[in-house]
């Protein structure tokens, strides 16, 4: 079954209208960024050029000025009063922001009606060059992995499948024969993303220090962990700074983001004390020694993946829906998720066995006086029917 995910509903409507931004796509590997544009295109009746610069020199600048030139040829010989270039991996050209300005403005000027879109897996990288070069050109669309409506729609998952083995649809066909499905996540999506997507593109001083800080911290996915214990677990670890920045990254490459501390009214200031949280739960199940079939009777750490799947998808919509998510401990008093958009807050607390305490939303709620309190598992919001909802509606 083919699936359109939201994100082409969004894209159309933009390129829709008159033409006034530079559309760029960003988005881990393997959620559907090249897919969704080839869906777009079927259904276009704009002319359009589509090229991958995955194979290109990185030092080909003179790529990109070949390829608009062709956009220009081809909309000026179909007599179309608008025409469609796309560039996928557009973060493999040096300096690419540069020429796509020039190329860009030299449209504008002349009043060619060529429409640009811009994919890329490096989020890092490109909102680097676009901030630097293309300042009021560009406006990003953030895809996220997939949810589990849409690997319940295009796979017929349960809630169980989706919580282990995640969202990621390329390695939905290998989940029967599990050592193979571990062995595609590790070598295929994470080995690669980290190689071409971070250290090739990024200078690291120390690439082990960060493989390793990925594989410690997608295993802590749920806890929170400072830098100073943290370092503890790493060889070699540098110092606090350095591991900051390598998360930074390993959350630009959609892989493993660090939660800050929920402080009131000054939000996301720099913990020492980050809450891990994978991107994609089959991030966590690929390298852990449990198996579907074991995990699912084990209530602690059923209980821990339940919590990172709930995690992830909040961090998934976070960018989309524009919220700012967090976490909040204060002595033995916690709670797992704060959402917090335009000043309003809304607090989650995720249960998945029997016995539930709520010790920590409590005193939260006496404490900042949250819009919503919410209990997802045991005793609140099924954990399918939470998964199901796009957390941007809670503002609603």
């Amino acid at each position: 079954m083919i699936i359109e995910r939201t994100y082409l509903q969004l894209l159309r409507k933009r390129l829709e209208e008159s033409r006034r931004f530079i559309q760029v796509v960003i988005g881990p590997r393997q959620v559907g960024k090249t897919t969704m544009v080839n869906q777009l295109l079927a259904q276009s009746t704009t002319g359009y050029l589509f090229e991958s610069a995955d194979a290109v020199l990185n030092s080909n600048q003179i790529w990109l000025q070949q390829l608009w030139e062709s956009a220009r040829l081809r909309k000026s010989s179909s007599g179309a009063d608008e025409f469609l270039l796309v560039i996928d991996e557009i973060q493999k050209i040096d300096n690419w922001s540069e020429i796509i300005k020039q190329q860009w403005d030299r449209d504008t000027q002349k009043g060619i009606n060529i429409k640009v879109v811009l994919l890329g897996s490096s989020r890092l990288l490109i909102q680097k060059e676009l901030t630097e070069s293309l300042a009021g050109r560009f406006e990003i669309l953030t895809m996220g992995h997939w949810s589990f409506f849409e690997m319940e729609a295009a796979f017929d998952w349960k809630i169980d499948q989706y919580i282990y083995f995640g969202g990621y649809p390329g390695s939905a066909s290998l989940i029967e024969d599990e050592d193979r499905w571990k062995s595609y996540i590790r070598d295929s999506l994470i080995e690669t993303s980290i190689g071409r997507d971070i250290l090739m593109l990024t200078r690291v001083d120390k690439p082990a220090l960060l493989r390793r800080l990925f594989e410690v911290g997608s295993m802590y996915s749920g806890q929170i962990l400072s830098y100073t214990k943290m370092m503890g677990e790493l060889q070699d670890a540098g110092n606090t700074t350095t591991l900051s920045h390598y998360l930074d990254l390993l959350s630009d490459a959609g892989l493993l983001g660090g939660l800050e501390k929920f402080a009131g009214d000054v939000i996301r200031i720099r913990s020492s004390s980050p809450k891990y949280q994978v991107y994609n739960t089959a991030l966590f199940s690929a390298q852990s020694y449990f198996r579907f079939s074991e995990i699912n009777t084990n209530p602690k750490e059923w209980g821990r993946l339940v919590e990172s799947a709930i995690g992830a998808h909040l961090l998934n919509y976070s960018n989309t829906q524009q919220y700012q998510l967090c976490y909040w401990r204060e002595g033995n008093s916690e709670v797992d998720f704060i959402l917090v958009k335009n000043g309003r807050v809304i607090a989650i607390e995720v249960k998945s066995g029997r016995r539930w305490e709520n010790k920590g939303m409590t005193v939260f709620n006496e404490k900042f006086h949250p819009e919503r309190v919410l209990l997802v598992g045991t005793g609140g919001i099924g954990i399918e029917d939470f998964l199901r909802l796009n957390p941007g509606s809670l503002f609603d």
